[in-house]
């Protein structure tokens, strides 16, 4: 794994959530009003519910206890009113989380479509950098928590927020000594709140990051459960596993344990309160400080208690914010990762030529030209033929160690380039300089004559086949994933391609043929018939020059040589880059490439380099094996 050298400097809480309702604001801000009108009526209606009892009691109950035949018409009229009151409450509450929900889901796939779409444009050299099951993580447990909290924690939050306030202005309309006494305690409280979220904050963060690294071990053996069955690596499997839950146990240990405090602490320390503020408004109405009456002393311990709701959902949902905003933060990580840089000019066209001049054409001829404007307002068109060369290229993944040295070589259109050397000798690493999965450090590779920096990426490979020695193949029809090499490409086409790879003879022979349908990366297919439907793939396209990267390495000695006459016609007319391991497979090469180390240390064709007695010889004649 290349190891991922961009470091990101983690984001305060308040910068990952104004980030975040920026998303939310640019599709959803008239919904959010609406919600906030509902929050601002449904806690309207839980704080005059608390009013109300002071009503109650000083104009009704306390007139009338003297009276022998009372009246409770007016009584009846004031709680139908409050009824009233609280069935717009409950419809304010009732409709704010019914419209948060599609909100939060709406929201959700905004960041899953951005997450996804910035991956398509992020260079090789991440996902190599980066599991995939921490990448999965991504989409899976941070979008999670982020629907959690939009939902949920947020319209929460604002309705505590929005009923605090209006606690503290009804309390302050009953008594401003009493009301000063709250506001104290309840700093006290905020206080301990604050410290508390801080510090569980930190151990979130590392909870989302431990579950990423367990859902990439997971992933990671899931793909390889045949290698560690062969090789009885169970228990170290286990172990190694073990090892990582550990570490996502001890951080969500602390991190939820740090968070479980906070309700019993807000809990005990609001009945403290309560307590105190019954004794202190008793000794005020005793002694007739602000003019207290039984009515106003109740009403205000029905607001006190009433602040119960606010601040234990601030305690509660608070542990969800901060877990939330921990994945968010690794989610705008990963949509701040650098794309993939294009600053490429020359792009490939459809040309027809005309009195010896190519014209530029929106008609497939099968005549390709690359099209270069120039500053003085020009345009050239260069043929496409397929001629590649390197000159004094040297590359690194990491730019203080490089691997490949000094690479000097050409390859004419319709020549056959093989290249062969031992395990990490920068075969695999050239083939990917071509079609520019990385960028060299120093020299030039030219196509055509031309520097491919100057080519659009999308032009570049569009030019270039390949076929793996890793076969990926895609859910859906044996004519879809031919057809992925080219979109547009007619039933007929697929047929011809399936042909000139020979995949036809294992196809006539499945249940629907064409239409067969595979699932899981072509689970029910041997090696070889998905290496045969890869070269399909590559044949379909049509493209001057062909990488084979492996290609062949996969395949049974008789599989083989049905695939090497496919290959043959496919490779005839282009310029073909071979890597191979079996030595018979590019005997008939015009030059074959020997590498070491990250440099060419022989070239020549077949015969001449067994002549030499080198390097080459020794690997033909069995006296060194590549590694």
């Amino acid at each position: 794994m290349i190891p991922n050298n961009r470091k990101f400097a983690k984001s305060s809480p308040a910068k990952t959530l104004k980030r975040l309702l920026s998303i939310m604001m640019s599709k959803y801000k008239f919904q959010l009003f609406v919600v906030f009108i509902a929050i601002l009526l449904s806690a309207f209606a839980n704080v005059r519910g608390s009013l109300f009892l002071q009503v109650v009691i000083d104009d009704y109950i306390t007139p009338m206890m003297g009276q022998a035949n009372p009246d409770f018409s007016g009584l009846l009229r004031a709680i139908l009113t409050m009824a009233a009151i609280y069935v717009v409450g409950i419809a304010g509450t009732l409709f704010y989380n019914l419209v948060m929900v599609k909100v939060s889901e709406g929201t959700q796939r905004t960041i899953r479509d951005n997450m996804f779409t910035h991956l398509e444009s992020l260079p090789l050299r991440y996902f190599d950098a980066n599991s995939d099951g921490d990448i999965m993580s991504h989409f899976t447990n941070d979008t999670d928590t982020l629907r959690q909290m939009i939902s949920q924690s947020i319209p929460n939050l604002l309705m505590a927020f929005v009923t605090f306030i209006s606690v503290f202005i009804a309390m302050f309309s009953i008594s401003v000594p009493l009301t000063l006494f709250v506001v104290f305690s309840v700093s006290l409280m905020f206080v301990m709140l604050r410290f508390i979220s801080k510090r569980s904050g930190r151990y979130f963060g590392s909870q989302q990051r431990d579950l990423g690294k367990v859902n990439g071990y997971v992933e990671e053996m899931m793909h390889g459960q045949k290698v560690v069955k062969v090789f009885n690596h169970e228990k170290k499997a286990i172990q190694e596993f073990d090892a990582i839950n550990e570490e996502l146990r001890q951080s969500a240990a602390k991190a939820n344990g740090t968070a479980n405090m906070l309700m019993p602490i807000m809990m005990n320390l609001l009945n403290i309160q309560y307590v105190l503020v019954a004794i202190v408004g008793g000794l005020f109405a005793v002694y007739g400080v602000s003019a207290l009456t039984v009515g106003m002393i109740a009403s205000f311990l029905q607001l006190s208690r009433s602040l119960n709701g606010p601040i234990s959902q601030i305690s509660q949902q608070i542990n969800f914010v901060i877990m939330a905003l921990a994945g968010a933060d690794r989610i705008f990580q990963l949509l701040d990762e650098e794309p993939e840089v294009d600053d490429g000019y020359v792009t490939l066209v459809n040309v027809k030529e005309e009195n010896g001049q190519f014209i530029e054409t929106n008609q497939r001829t099968g005549l390709w030209a690359w099209k270069h404007p120039h500053e003085d307002g020009t345009t050239t068109y260069t043929r496409l033929t397929g001629d590649v060369r390197f000159e004094d290229v040297n590359f690194g993944y990491d730019a203080n160690h490089m691997v490949l040295h000094d690479i000097n070589l050409y390859a004419e259109p319709g020549q056959k380039v093989a290249f062969v050397g031992a395990t990490g000798a920068g075969k695999t690493t050239i083939t990917n300089l071509i079609n520019r999965f990385y960028d060299i450090q120093d020299g030039k590779i030219r196509y055509d004559g031309i520097n491919v920096k100057k080519i659009k990426k999308n032009s570049l490979r569009h030019s270039l086949g390949i076929v793996l020695q890793d076969t990926h193949l895609f859910t859906g029809s044996i004519k879809e994933n031919i057809r992925y090499g080219r979109l547009d490409a007619t039933d007929e086409e697929v047929y011809q391609a399936a042909k000139l790879s020979n995949a036809d003879m294992f196809i006539k022979h499945l249940p629907e043929k064409y239409d067969t349908v595979i699932t899981g990366d072509g689970d029910g297919l041997s090696q070889g018939q998905r290496q045969l439907l890869a070269i399909a793939r590559a044949a379909i396209a049509d493209p001057p020059v062909m990488i084979m990267d492996e290609a062949t390495s996969s395949i049974d000695t008789r599989t083989e040589s049905i695939v090497q006459t496919g290959m043959d016609r496919l490779m005839e007319g282009r310029t073909v880059f071979v890597i191979a391991h079996r030595l018979s497979t590019i005997q008939n090469s015009d030059v074959i490439m020997v590498m070491d180390h990250g440099r060419i240390i022989e070239r020549g064709d077949h015969d001449s380099l067994l002549k030499e007695h080198g390097m080459y010889y020794q690997l033909y004649t069995g006296k060194v094996e590549l590694d």
